[in-house]
């Protein structure tokens, strides 16, 4: 292993201690979801769920759902209640990857999921508690994406509470 991953996975190792939000930046390909269940798998929280969210293979009219769950009849096709990636993570890990993708509105009720520590569902009238481990991952800029209005600075600032890069496969490995 090049010593720039040895010296990666000793700084996930530390993280892993602790449950401050982690930022994973780096190209598609890099590891990042392997990255991120390395951290889990290094954490207090280990025993606990890991669920993940591929915010990008998702059309956004159902990425909210998917982080938040719905009520039966929330909306057309909503038959059944369906708890949503934060409830099911359930004091474990939650990675939303390609967090970058996730549209303005979205990104403000992650926010203020991260700051309560509450989530409603769709069409829901309470608050629902949930403890999760934030670790959110992006191969495009986040500095960028604010400069440009596509991604929310206050966002940025809790889910980058710790960043951490994987450098590119093509990078020639030092020893």
């Amino acid at each position: 292993m090049s010593r720039p991953m040895r010296e990666l996975f000793q700084t996930a190792q530390r993280v892993a201690a602790s449950d401050l939000p982690v930022l994973i930046l780096g190209e598609s390909g890099t590891g990042k979801d392997l990255l991120a269940r390395e951290i889990h798998a290094r954490s207090a929280r280990s025993r606990q769920r890991f669920v993940a969210l591929n915010c990008a293979a998702l059309p956004e009219s159902l990425v909210e759902s998917e982080l938040f769950g719905h009520e039966k009849g929330a909306f057309t096709q909503a038959v059944a209640a369906h708890p949503g990636k934060f409830e099911q993570a359930g004091r474990g890990t939650l990675i939303l990857d390609e967090i970058g993708k996730v549209e303005l509105g979205t990104q403000a009720k992650i926010l203020r999921a991260v700051e309560s520590g509450a989530i409603e569902p769709l069409g829901g009238t309470q608050p629902v508690q949930v403890d999760v481990r934030l670790i959110s991952a992006t191969n495009k800029s986040p500095e960028a994406a604010i400069l440009e209005g596509r991604f929310r600075q206050d966002l940025y600032f809790r889910l980058a509470a710790v960043t951490l890069f994987i450098p590119p496969l093509r990078d020639p490995a030092p020893s």
